[in-house]
């Protein structure tokens, strides 16, 4: 999975709450995670230790 927080329609909105910006301060070239740290992630997101990913890409 590619996270590029620029095509984030929720960009500025969302970003105090989403797990990018929590872990990594939502570096600029994006952020790249495999499906183990995903499960991870998703892990510790659902218990309530870290916010999920609230990315919403952009459409057309």
């Amino acid at each position: 999975m590619h996270i590029d927080c620029d095509s984030c329609e929720v960009r500025g909105l969302a970003c105090g709450d989403c797990v990018v910006t929590v872990l990594l301060g939502a570096p600029p070239e994006g952020v790249e995670l495999d499906a183990a740290e995903q499960a991870a992630i998703g892990v510790l997101s659902q218990s309530g230790l870290v916010p999920p990913l609230r990315l919403r890409r952009a459409t057309g």
